[in-house]
């Protein structure tokens, strides 16, 4: 079988070499390819994805937890989903030019190689192969963990004490594409040098929580707190 590059040089970019190759050319075989050339979407890297899902949440919960004592579960979740959402899986596949090693029906070739969605789930199929072979997820983290570190870099905002709530419910309304957020004042009550603010956070014109302060600024605030009180878990 013939692959748009050696994936020897895969193996070379990740810094592991497979005991058995067949579960990284089954990690690599999207189920266009697969219905192209085995009659049906056996031999895909479906199953592998499912289960590289499930490796890239524990190894990064895992991390999450033992470095950043400090964060409440609250802030951990908002990082969590930062970390492995669609753009950033995404963008770790192209760290390793991963596009370039899949196999892809006709169709998908043309510009399948560059879509973030088949990016995300051939990363994760990457990692169910890599668990799947190495037999335990410290090989995994090894390889996972460089790519995630890189990703806290850029939001450092994040992990700082400061409880700055519309950071937070922005960085989470982000993972879902297609979300719009703004804020409406609803009233402003009393004399000028006392006024009492009522703000609303909408999403999707869509009223997630109201708040109320001194300060547009602090009414903001208080709307987007009440407002992650419905995204993140109790």
């Amino acid at each position: 079988m013939m692959y748009p590059l050696e994936i020897r040089e895969l193996q070379r970019r990740m810094g592991y070499t497979f005991h058995d190759e067949s579960l990284l050319r089954t990690a690599l075989t999207h189920s266009s390819f697969a219905n192209e050339h085995f009659g049906g979407r056996e031999g895909c890297n479906e199953r592998l994805e499912f289960l590289g899902d499930s490796v890239l949440s524990l190894t990064v919960c895992n991390y999450l937890y033992h470095a950043y004592t400090d964060l409440p579960e609250g802030r951990l979740t908002v990082l969590r989903k930062n970390l492995v959402c669609q753009r950033a899986l995404a963008d770790y596949a192209t760290q390793i030019g991963l596009g370039e090693f899949l196999l892809l029906g006709k169709g998908e070739a043309k510009d399948g190689r560059e879509k973030p969605k088949l990016l995300e789930d051939a990363f994760e199929a990457l990692l169910g192969a890599l668990y799947l072979d190495a037999q335990n997820l410290d090989t995994v983290a090894l390889f996972l963990l460089p790519f995630v570190r890189k990703e806290i870099a850029k939001m450092e905002r994040e992990l700082q004490p400061l409880e700055d709530y519309k950071t937070l419910l922005q960085q989470y309304v982000q993972q879902t594409p297609g979300e719009e957020l703004h804020y409406e004042t609803v009233s402003e009550v009393g004399p000028d040098n006392a006024k009492t603010f009522t703000v609303r956070v909408l999403i999707n014109s869509n009223c997630f929580g109201m708040g109320q302060g001194s300060s547009k600024k602090e009414a903001e605030q208080n709307a987007a707190r009440e407002a992650l009180k419905l995204y993140l878990p109790k």
